[in-house]
């Protein structure tokens, strides 16, 4: 029946301080729709930026800023990432450490934007076993 996700809303305080956030740390593509809705792009899904004193209806029952915890796949290796976000001072808080993605094993690191949203980066695990067939 569903075929995708088309976009994702995260509700902001400060739409400049986000947009400037998600696209110099993370490289994302900005779309402006109007004063309080912004869109990030991010392959053919659009991060949509919500003002949290919006009048946009309809919207989720309680947006709130810092509620998210969203993961994001990197086509960097992550100590590129944290090389890149040690650059900017972007704090790391926490990894990289392994967990479970969607469709596998991943190493993970974890960073909040400036409203709190957890941020996890996340690459598929590298394989630590031998190839015995050599």
């Amino acid at each position: 029946m569903l075929s995708g996700l088309d976009h994702l809303v995260i509700t902001v305080t400060d739409i400049s301080r986000a947009v400037d956030f998600y696209t110099r740390v993370l490289g994302l593509e900005v779309r402006y729709r109007d004063r309080e809705r912004v869109d990030l792009m991010l392959g053919d899904i659009a991060l949509r930026l919500h003002w949290t004193a919006t009048d946009i209806e309809p919207r989720a029952a309680t947006p709130t800023p810092g509620s998210l915890d969203l993961c994001l796949r990197s086509l960097l290796p992550l100590d590129e990432v944290a090389r890149h976000l040690e650059a900017l001072d972007v704090a790391v808080e926490l990894g990289p450490v392994e967990r479970q993605g969607a469709t596998g094993p991943i190493e993970s690191l974890y960073l909040r934007d400036p409203d709190g949203n957890l941020l996890e980066i996340s690459r598929p695990a590298r394989s630590n076993s031998t190839d015995a067939t050599s």
